[in-house]
C-alpha cells in the first residue's frame, strides 16, 4: 500500500473512532416497543419513552438503523432496549437489544 492509501486509511480509522467516542459519550439507554420494521427503508418504528440525550419526548416514531441486520432479529410487539443519536442530521438507532 503506498503512502497516500496509508495516510488515508489511518485518517478514516480516526474519524470512525471518533464518531464512536462522540455516540457513545451521548448514548442513553431507552425502553420501547417495536410497532413497524420497515427493511427495506431500513428503519424501525418505536413507541418509546423521554430520550433527553437527544431532547425527544416520550412518542411513537420511525428511527434509521445503524445495523440494517437488526431489523431481522426483531419482532413487531418486542419489548426492547435501545440508544438512539442524531447521525448525519436523522435519528438513529445506535444499539438495540430484545427484552425477553
Amino acid at each position: 500500500m503506498n503512502a497516500f492509501l496509508q495516510h488515508r486509511v489511518k485518517h478514516l480509522a480516526a474519524l470512525a473512532a471518533g464518531l464512536l467516542l462522540s455516540l457513545s459519550a451521548t448514548a442513553q439507554t431507552v425502553d420501547g416497543t417495536v410497532e413497524k420494521i420497515d427493511a427495506e427503508a431500513g428503519k424501525v418504528t418505536l413507541r418509546h419513552g423521554e430520550i433527553k440525550s437527544i431532547d425527544m419526548p416520550p412518542m411513537k416514531m420511525a428511527f434509521r438503523v445503524a445495523d440494517p441486520k437488526w431489523l431481522q432479529t426483531l419482532q413487531v410487539g418486542d419489548k426492547v432496549k435501545f440508544d438512539a443519536a442524531k447521525v448525519n442530521g436523522q435519528f438513529t438507532v445506535t444499539a438495540i437489544t430484545v427484552v425477553k
